[in-house]
């Protein structure tokens, strides 16, 4: 019986059927099937269905293992009983039936012979279990004939402690009583059926081990079992003159190596200098390096151990690399192909899934499932992101609110708010049980964007605050966002103190006199709309008569945004004017598209201009009147030259990847420009610190400080028609006056671990030249600069470029592209 999927040991089972699992160093289906040899048995049928081809790929006729094998693919899944008798063809006598995923030294011929003694049609093979309430219970009279069946008891059902094995010794004329391609089980229809017709029906009590490794608890008790010498199988190898440590063959075994208790050592594998090794199984193909220690563990196939690692009670799947100095603890079990970096430290009882990467000195201590990788940090920014109800549950969240609001501490005010996403609204609701569960009261805005969270944050006594929205870049991930006091993204050393916390688990719960209070407040839109439209010069807006087509992208500004610009005086068409997460697309073919029907729009309607507005209410991307599609970098630029023109401010502040043309327009205008961070956080500290008039961002956010301390595509859209109005000019004509430099990006591929090595290179290399040190290093030249720094998301190193001559920008982007990937060697 070889077709199980394994679902209750996954994720050993993610890539492989449960037969297929390692024990002993050898599939589990092979220490039954030389269980069957060793009992005489010479022919084997393997009825198979859930990723079949592994099984046959790797048994293929037997003839290695002694037997002649053969298979039967079944099209559904037809029950255990009717599993076999889809076989039937291949059946040619009495036979026996055995599951493949069972650990058992049962004597198979001393069942096969108490059946024929008792000329039973049917018997079931029972084995004593210390707690038998998974298993089905069978009752015997003193012959041995079964007399009552009990599918999965209740503890005051356990009458006896006999388990059904699963393991049967049939005559073939019992196929006959099973129907032909129906679901049909062997304990729950075909033996009631003999018992009640009183058939020959026996049960044969069996001495000896028998564990259906059913979980992955019951994976490693079986090993446990195995290495205590309780079960009598064949261990993979011979065995060494070293007292209990079997070698297969191949093995490259150091002299300086260590073993203590029992070690099985598979085929191929290389155990480097001074290694320790303790009741542990290596599969074949493993590779351990110099002094790393293995103890208690289950190593599976071709895994890679390095330098000076240490792992403890832990299953290590196929294909896994550890890296040097890293420490597995207790209970963890990594899947295939997953990567754990140098240094990191896998907390007891964690799960990683396939494939999944672990980054250098990381900590894990929550189960890492199908995301590309846990990060060394918990946060990116001032955001928590993880896959919706995978990474990101309800669980976790609940400790991550409970982790923020012991760091507000009690009594303290968070404002929530979401999306329309009902994922975000479980999500956003588990948040608020953590932050009441560590006595912090909460003021939920429910389906709000984010720009109002961050107006009442500045305007009221909250000390924080969080929003949940679909992740803009993914919509199968959730972003968790948080903010300060004030309106402020959450800085870097709250940001690390929640962490912590976090990690720690040391937080201290409320009292149940103490648990904070839930409310929500109203008339919230009212104040923010009369702060809004104070800052505007309305008189201005309603002269210039505009018309503008908007593209809410099906998100929650379409809930704000229509009032506010009715009061403007302003003629609008608008689209995909509802919030619905499942519409919007964050890809930017789909971006694309967007902009493309909505330069349409605007030409066939004979608009000023269009605005497509993200989801979250924070960035704008703008169309002109002829349908252009005004990039973001030459809309930095046109709003930097009408709010100079307006305002005369002294100040702005703009990244240290916006053009170079920005310094020109301000010099222009008698003004300075402040240089400051490429991320948000940097953005909203030069509109607080800075007195600078306007933050303008290179992505389609904008922070005018006069009345917001964040991006607000609202407001910023209101702005920049009342800066066109006073400026007396088309967003066409101005776009044609900006005169753009070729602005170039590219990324490189570069490990986490060499982005510092990279950095200081890249130091060592500019210290003779001019250049800026504030997000990166920013080398200046004689109408160029170049900016290189390390992506903060993913495993790639940053390189921007910018030149008036666009030959000038791609020759400095290759011979940049080039250094770096030099410098990492």
């Amino acid at each position: 019986m070889a077709g199980g999927f394994g679902t209750r040991l996954r994720p050993l089972t993610a890539n492989r059927p449960k037969p297929m699992v390692p024990v002993g160093g050898v599939p589990l289906m092979e220490q039954v099937v030389r269980l069957l040899k060793k009992h005489g048995f010479t022919e084997a049928v393997a009825l198979v269905f859930y990723q079949a081809e592994q099984i046959k790929e790797y048994f293929k006729d037997g003839k290695r293992f002694g037997l002649k094998m053969t298979y039967q693919l079944a099209e559904a899944d037809y029950g255990t009983a009717g599993s076999v008798k889809n076989a039937a063809a291949l059946i040619k006598g009495d036979f026996l039936v055995i599951s493949a995923d069972v650990l058992t030294d049962i004597d198979l011929t001393a069942a096969v012979k108490f059946h024929r003694e008792k000329e039973a049609s049917a018997t079931i093979v029972l084995s004593r279990q210390e707690n038998p309430l998974s298993y089905g219970i069978v009752l015997t009279d003193e012959a041995g004939k079964i007399t009552r069946f009990l599918e999965k008891p209740s503890w005051g059902q356990v009458f006896s402690d006999t388990v059904n094995t699963g393991i049967y010794v049939l005559d073939r004329e019992v196929l006959e009583k099973i129907p032909d391609q129906q679901e049909f089980d062997f304990s729950q229809n075909l033996f009631p059926k003999m018992l009640t017709e009183k058939a020959p029906l026996f049960g044969y009590v069996a001495k000896g081990y028998w564990k259906d490794v059913g979980n992955i608890d019951e994976y490693f008790k079986a090993h446990s079992d195995l290495l205590a010498g309780k079960v009598e199988i064949e261990m993979a190898g011979d065995k060494s003159k070293k007292g209990n440590l079997w070698i297969g063959e191949g093995v490259k075994l150091d002299e300086s190596a260590q073993t203590e208790g029992t070690v099985c050592i598979g085929a191929k594998s290389k155990i480097g200098p001074k290694v320790f090794l303790k009741n542990s199984i290596l599969s074949p193909g493993v590779a351990i390096e110099d002094e790393a220690r293995i103890e208690n563990s289950i190593i599976w196939e071709k895994a890679e151990i390095g330098k000076k690692s240490k792992i403890t009670g832990a299953i290590v799947g196929a294909e896994v690399k550890v890296g040097e100095e890293a420490e597995v603890e207790q209970g963890v079990l990594i899947s295939d192909e997953a990567q754990i970096g140098a240094g990191a430290r896998i907390s007891p009882n964690v799960k990683i899934w396939p494939g999944k990467k672990v980054e250098e000195k990381a900590v894990v201590t929550a189960n890492l499932v199908w995301g590309e990788k846990w990060n060394r940090e918990l946060f990116t920014d001032s955001k928590v992101t993880g896959l919706a109800n995978l990474e990101i549950t309800p669980e976790f969240v609940v400790k991550l609110g409970a982790a923020f609001g012991a760091l507000l501490g009690k009594n303290s005010t968070v404002i929530t708010s979401r999306d329309a996403s009902p994922v975000s609204r479980m999500i956003n609701r588990a948040g608020i049980c953590g932050l009441l569960s560590a006595g912090a009261n909460v003021e939920d805005l429910r389906q709000m964007p984010i720009p109002i969270v961050r107006f009442l944050l500045k305007a009221g006594k909250e000390r924080g605050g969080i929003f949940v929205r679909h992740a803009l870049a993914d919509l199968k991930s959730t972003d968790i966002v948080f903010f300060d006091q004030g309106g402020m993204d959450l800085p870097a050393a709250k940001v690390k103190s929640v962490e912590r916390l976090f990690f720690r688990e040391d937080f201290p719960r409320a009292e149940w006199s103490e648990v904070g209070h839930l409310d929500f407040p109203v008339r919230v839109l009212e104040a923010y709309r009369q702060e809004f439209l104070s800052h505007l010069d309305l008189e201005a807006i309603k002269k210039a008569r505009f018309k503008v087509v908007i593209d809410y992208s099906y998100g929650s500004g379409s809930e704000v945004f229509p009032s506010l610009f009715g009061s403007l005086g302003i003629e609008t068409v608008s689209l995909n004017s509802y919030p619905d997460v499942t519409k919007f697309s964050p890809t930017e073919e789909a971006k694309a598209k967007a902009l493309a029907q909505l330069s349409s729009i605007v030409r066939s309607v004979e608009a000023d201009l269009g605005l497509l507005v993200d989801p979250g209410a924070e960035r704008i991307d703008l169309v002109d009147s002829n349908g252009g599609q005004i990039d973001p970098d030459r809309l930095l630029l046109i709003v930097t030259e009408v709010f100079l023109a307006s305002k005369k401010a002294p100040k702005i502040a703009v990244p240290v990847v916006a053009s170079m043309e920005a310094e020109e327009i301000a010099q222009k205008h008698s003004a300075d420009v402040v240089r400051v961070g490429n991320d948000h956080l940097s953005m909203m500290k030069a509109a607080r610190e800075n007195s600078v008039g306007l933050v303008g961002g290179t992505k389609g956010g904008f922070i005018f400080p006069e009345f917001q301390v964040g991006a607000d595509s609202m407001f910023a859209a209101a702005k920049i028609l009342e800066l066109l109005a006073k400026r007396g000019k088309s967003l066409a004509e101005l776009a044609r006056q900006i005169d753009h430099y070729h602005l170039l990006f590219d990324r490189v591929p570069c490990a986490w671990g060499k982005k510092g090595k990279v950095m200081r290179k890249l130091m060592s290399h500019s210290e003779k030249s001019e250049r800026q040190l504030i997000d990166g290093v920013r080398i200046l030249g004689d109408g160029f600069w170049i900016l290189g720094a390390p992506d903060r998301r993913e495993a790639y190193f940053n390189l921007f470029v910018e030149a008036r001559e666009e030959k000038k920008a791609k020759k400095l982007l290759d011979e940049y592209k080039k250094l770096v990937e030099e410098w990492q060697k």
